[in-house]
């Protein structure tokens, strides 16, 4: 067996994996998530072909973060991807990672040292649509100001992976609100294998959160939208399901290292692989 770096061209090839097996990832994930740290994607070969993948992307000297763990069903059962999951970790150094798993392996990342910090609920359904005063696409001068809204919900910047994520495509369009002059929050929806993703959402207030979800409505149309809620979000969580969203899927966010903070705005997650 060979572990090494994954090409960009083979990062497309993993998130077919990844649609493969329902994770429904964007229709142009790939990019933004290898800008965010190049290094940070590895694959492993057996007889000569691609059998498992993982990526532990480097968000700051402090934080990384895990995802794309996958192995090939052909090739389970083998102690491949165990043995690339260990390989990969050592790409994060000292840092602190996170990642977002499935409740039934909780259990055997806590082995890996990784302790529960909450959970994040999908919630799903076809969002109303709705223009408001204030809310409109994003500009790249806003790039700055968006990242360190969103570190405050996360508690730490993800300049590299959101530098590319917010700039807009035909298939991913960032709203942002204004008030008084001033960036009160921003909204992301992007087109996926199924359906459409909210993620980042970010709001100062609850009222700010409400109008993105509704102008966000407006571009995601009659697509089924997926939010993904942190725990501690109670509001939101309520919210979604005021609007007939439902929760169809429940992933545990947990660490290896001390957690990052963050809290005092509406939020809810980007990518589940990349945090």
């Amino acid at each position: 067996m060979k572990m090494r770096q994954m090409t960009r061209d083979e990062l497309d090839r993993v998130l077919g994996w990844a649609a493969d097996e329902g994770w429904n990832p964007g229709l142009e994930d790939a990019g933004p998530f290898h800008a965010t740290d190049p290094a940070g994607f590895f694959v492993a070969e057996a007889d000569g072909q691609v059998v498992a993948a993982i990526s532990v992307v480097n968000h700051t000297d402090a934080v990384a973060f895990l995802g794309l763990y996958i192995c090939h069903p052909d090739h389970r059962g083998r102690g491949i991807g165990h043995a690339l999951w260990r390989h990969a970790l050592d790409h994060a150094g000292t840092r602190t990672v996170g990642l977002d798993g499935v409740a039934a392996q909780q259990a055997n990342y806590a082995r890996s040292g990784f302790a529960r910090a909450g959970c994040t609920t999908r919630h799903a359904g076809v969002l109303p649509g709705a223009f408001h005063a204030g809310i409109g696409p994003a500009a790249a001068r806003d790039r700055p100001a968006l990242i360190a809204l969103e570190a405050r919900a996360t508690g730490y910047e993800k300049p590299r992976f959101l530098g590319a994520w917010l700039a807009d495509t035909s298939t991913r369009k960032t709203l942002v609100a204004r008030k008084d002059g001033e960036i009160a929050g921003l909204v992301t929806v992007r087109t996926c294998r199924e359906g459409v993703k909210i993620g980042p959402l970010v709001a100062r207030t609850e009222p700010v959160a409400a109008a993105l979800i509704e102008a966000a409505g407006v571009l995601a149309g009659e697509a089924r939208a997926m939010i993904d809620v942190p725990e501690g979000d109670r509001w939101l969580a309520a919210h979604c399901a005021a609007l007939g969203l439902s929760p169809v899927f429940e992933t545990a966010r947990m660490y290896k290292g001390p957690a990052p903070v963050g809290g005092g705005v509406v939020s809810a997650v980007a990518t589940l692989e990349l945090g």
